[in-house]
């Protein structure tokens, strides 16, 4: 069975579309899967699947919507994906430190998508790289650092020029994330 992280994209935000994570973890195994277990409450699942990754996100998004009322953007990584992150970071230790010392909050993101973005769509959204803010992509995701927080940043807003699905976290929460994965996978 495959190790899955599903991120769910904006539940529990400035009090819309709530969720409690008992609920979500219900939810979840009640679809059938195996070792369910939440993670904060911006809607991390992990869990075990031997589904492919698409019809398996459509499922989950259809049956979170028939359980809470509203629909969900799911996007979903494995545990191999989500240490291939953390291995792949295109940042330089010394690049994140900097942008952490003169940033108010977090300072490093990672926009996980559900499909690759097209030449066209990378270009347009590099258009909106600064001093402040960078970002460099790889595969299906897309590494932020700000140097000035998360808050105003012009790339942040402009995400959504990459015609995908995209939800964001922050770096301890994708390391956070493969930590817990790793004990899904060994456990004591």
């Amino acid at each position: 069975m495959a190790i899955y992280v599903a991120l769910l994209r904006g539940i529990n935000v400035g009090g819309k579309n709530i969720i409690k994570m008992s609920d979500l973890k219900r939810t979840f195994e009640a679809m059938g899967f195996c070792r369910v277990q939440t993670y904060i409450q911006s809607g991390n699942v992990l869990f075990e699947s031997n589904e492919k990754e698409e019809p398996l996100r459509k499922r989950i998004e259809h049956e979170i919507e028939a359980a809470f009322g509203f629909s969900v953007t799911v996007v979903l990584r494995t545990a191999a994906e989500l240490e291939r992150i953390i291995r792949n970071c295109p940042f330089l230790d010394e690049e994140v430190s900097e942008a952490a010392s003169s940033s108010v909050g977090e300072s490093l993101y990672v926009s996980l998508l559900t499909q690759f973005p097209s030449q066209a769509e990378i270009e347009r959204l590099f258009t909106c790289r600064s001093e402040s803010d960078d970002c460099r992509i790889q595969g299906r995701e897309v590494y932020l650092l700000f140097r000035h927080g998360i808050r105003n940043s012009k790339l942040a807003n402009n995400l959504q020029k990459l015609d995908a699905t995209v939800t964001v976290r922050n770096w301890k929460t994708i390391d956070k994330l493969t930590m817990l994965t790793k004990t899904m996978a060994f456990p004591e």
